[in-house]
C-alpha cells in the first residue's frame, strides 16, 4: 500500500479535464448522498450538500460531484466513517482544511468508477466556526446559481486554467482563488 505522501502526490498530478454541464449530476449526487444514509451507521451524519461547478445548471466543470457532508464528530469519521468507505474502495484523507498542516483536518474521500476516474468528493466537516470555509462554498454555489454572468466568467476561468495546469491540481485551485474572493465578497455584500 502506498504511504500517504505517494497517494497525496499521485491524488494532485491527476488531469483536470473540464467538460460540458451534464444535467445528470443532480441526480448523481441524489444517489450518492443516499447510498452515504444507507450504508453509514444511523446519527453519524446530518446534512449533505451538493457544491462546486456540477450543482450550477449549466456550467461546465470537472464532471466530479462535490459533497460536503456534515458530521456529528470527526472522531466518528475518522474512526467509524473512514474504514466503512475505504472498503468501499473509497480513497481516504485526513486533510487540512488549509495550507499543508495546518489545522483544523477533516476527513476528505474520493470516489472512482470501474476505470478508476473520480466520480464524487466527499468532504466531511462539522458544522462549527472552525470549518466556516467550508460551509461558504454553499453561499458561492448559490451566488452563481443567481448570476449566470458569474458563472460563465468562472467557466472561462476554470478551462483556461485546467489547460495552463492540467496535472497539478493545487496550481489549479490556487489559480481559481483570486475570482472566489471576488465572487465571495460580492456575495456577503448581497445580503
Amino acid at each position: 500500500m502506498k504511504r500517504v505522501a505517494e497517494r497525496v502526490r499521485a491524488a494532485v498530478r491527476e488531469e483536470i479535464e473540464i467538460v460540458p454541464y451534464d444535467p445528470n449530476w443532480p441526480e448523481s449526487f441524489r444517489q450518492e448522498a443516499d447510498r452515504l444514509r444507507t450504508c453509514l451507521p444511523e446519527g453519524t451524519i446530518r446534512r449533505v450538500e451538493h457544491f462546486g461547478s456540477t450543482a450550477v445548471p449549466g456550467l461546465a466543470a470537472k464532471p466530479i460531484i462535490d459533497m460536503l457532508v456534515e458530521v456529528t464528530s470527526l472522531r466518528i469519521a475518522r474512526n467509524q466513517i473512514a474504514p466503512i468507505l475505504k472498503a468501499k474502495g473509497y480513497d481516504y484523507f485526513w486533510r487540512p482544511t488549509s495550507g499543508d498542516d495546518d489545522p483544523p483536518w477533516y476527513a476528505f474521500f474520493i470516489k472512482r468508477n470501474e476505470r478508476g476516474i473520480r466520480t464524487h468528493h466527499i468532504h466531511m466537516v462539522m458544522r462549527h466556526r472552525n470549518f466556516a470555509q467550508h460551509w461558504e462554498r454553499l453561499r458561492f454555489r448559490d451566488h452563481l446559481i443567481a448570476h449566470p454572468d458569474a458563472a460563465r466568467e468562472y467557466e472561462r476561468i476554470k478551462i483556461e486554467l485546467a489547460t495552463v495546469h492540467s496535472k497539478d491540481r493545487v496550481a489549479y485551485t490556487e489559480a481559481k482563488a483570486m475570482f472566489i474572493q471576488r465572487v465571495m465578497a460580492e456575495a456577503k455584500s448581497c445580503l
